[in-house]
């Protein structure tokens, strides 16, 4: 166990305040600015340099004690990276193996890359901890790679400290480096390290947000831990799941009667207003009878000649053979005004119409049918029993799921987003059809279930659910079926 470190009040009130600069910082270079400059009211050093770990951009000394900003093509600058390139190397392998792995803390030089190593050498102490990558760590020329460590005199002092910077999740984020004369001390190094996790904390807070990539690359690295996720998601996507697709959906009256115009005529006026309840018999709307009211004013008058006509030579008839003839031919077309004239009162009688049975009447703006010219048969309402209502649903074609009549549905009203009623399908059309938002889709209608309906015209999503499939193909069956398109296998 290590013996506690004594510290003066004066180097703790120096730690505090340095640690209020690095959180009161407005940026990285203010940040890298306090770290390599200001430190040296706490801890006496020769040279020191802030390095920026290689994520997201590439790893670069940042910030150089001295100097208001470091020039990357400097001869010192570029020797100063390559030594931080092998300590970070070296303490974020160190990180990975933990204990277990045969490393020591002066071996620097033997996780160095090729590339930089071409005679390493290591000065064996003490193993290294798991916790050591964390830790500031003190190394002289002799812990370095044979070019490294041979301008080391043009540059440096004899003894250098590098203090690690790292993030909650253990990911490195660079690190500090300090050269002086005289060797470090335990409570300079405990020091440095407790301002470090200031300075790791005031670094993560500029760093940008992992991207969702990242964070899969880091749940996957190497190790128990990796093989473990990756049998859980394979675990996952054999799960079996419920096929299901959502369609646009609306309440609509089953069975109702269609009001159609008896005759060809201009709609005159709508006695009935959309949704209003009517009883048998209540007017619903009426044509224009200007046209058949003079016809029926001629027939009439055509009925009224005849009938005098026709009187006149049954008096004559009496006396006359001649006439008697004529009497016949005058019958004739009395018989036949007479039916002009009933056939035009009868259509002139079904200009109003009037509803033949109570319900709901349903139909759109009135505005919209007033004045309007309309052919016999044309559908102007819907006689509805609020009572006697189906869900429509309408399935694009992408969507389709082979859905089949027996298939339970579930409708989710837009206008009562914690209401929810259930149905059962009863039929589906075989053909698709335009809607009227210009969708190509299949008409399907179901039966709800249950004594609780909702009301005729709501609106909202029905889920229609199909059998059961791995979630492998429910989250691949689109992408699938775009690239079997595509490419045509």
């Amino acid at each position: 166990m290590n013996a506690p470190l004594h510290v003066e009040a004066s180097a703790l009130a120096l730690l505090w305040q340095l640690s209020a600069r690095a959180r009161e910082a407005s940026s990285e270079e203010t940040l890298g600015f306090v770290i390599v400059n200001e430190t040296l009211s706490l801890v006496p050093y020769r040279q020191a340099a802030w390095w920026r770990a290689p994520a997201p951009v590439p790893g670069a000394v940042a910030a150089v004690s001295g100097l208001p900003r470091s020039d990357p093509g400097a001869p010192y600058v570029q020797w100063l990276s390559e030594v931080c390139r092998v300590l970070e190397g070296r303490f974020v392998q160190a990180g990975a193996a933990t204990s277990s792995a045969p490393a020591q803390r002066g071996d620097i030089a033997g996780t160095a890359t090729t590339a930089n190593t071409a005679a390493a050498r290591a000065v064996p102490t003490e193993p290294l901890d798991p916790a050591a990558h964390t830790r500031p760590y003190a190394f002289t020329a002799d812990s370095l790679p044979e070019p490294l460590a041979a301008d080391w005199a043009a540059w440096w002092p004899t003894h250098a400290l590098w203090v690690p910077l790292a993030d909650r999740t253990g990911r490195s984020l660079g690190g500090v480096i300090f050269a002086r004369e005289a060797q470090w001390t335990h409570v300079e190094e405990a020091l440095l390290g407790e301002l470090a996790r200031v300075w790791s904390h005031a670094l993560a807070a500029f760093s940008p947000r992992a991207s969702w990539i990242e964070r899969g690359k880091l749940a996957l690295r190497a190790g128990k831990h990796r093989r473990r996720v990756i049998a859980a998601i394979a675990v996952a996507l054999v799960v079996p799941v419920p096929l299901t697709v959502l369609a646009p959906a609306e309440v609509t009256p089953k069975d109702p009667f269609v009001v159609r115009a008896p005759l060809d005529g201009v709609i005159d006026r709508l006695f009935a207003q959309p949704n209003q309840r009517v009883e048998a018999g209540t007017p619903l709307f009426a044509l224009d009878s200007t046209t058949l009211a003079s016809r029926y004013a001629l027939a009439d008058k055509n009925y009224a000649t005849a009938q005098e006509e026709y009187r006149q030579t049954a008096q004559l008839a009496v006396t006359d053979d001649k006439d008697r003839l004529d009497m016949a031919l005058r019958k004739g077309k009395l018989e036949q005004s007479a039916v002009e004239l009933d056939y035009t009162a009868r259509e002139l009688a079904r200009v109003r119409v009037n509803a033949p049975r109570a319900g709901v009447a349903v139909f759109s703006d009135p505005n919209d049918w007033n004045g309007k010219a309309v052919s016999i048969g044309e559908k102007v309402m819907l006689l509805a029993d609020p009572a006697h209502v189906e869900l429509t649903a309408y399935v694009p074609v992408a969507d389709n799921v082979d859905v089949v009549p027996g298939a339970t549905v579930t409708l989710y009203p837009k206008s009562s987003p914690l209401a929810a009623y259930d149905a059962r399908i009863d039929t589906v059309a075989y053909r698709a059809e335009p809607t009227p938002d210009g969708v190509v889709a299949y008409r399907v209608k179901a039966t709800f279930v249950g004594s609780v309906k909702p009301s005729l015209g709501v609106m909202g999503t029905a889920r229609i659910h199909g059998h059961w499939v791995p979630l492998a193909y429910y989250l691949l069956r689109r992408p699938l079926a775009t690239a079997r398109q595509w490419l045509g296998w």
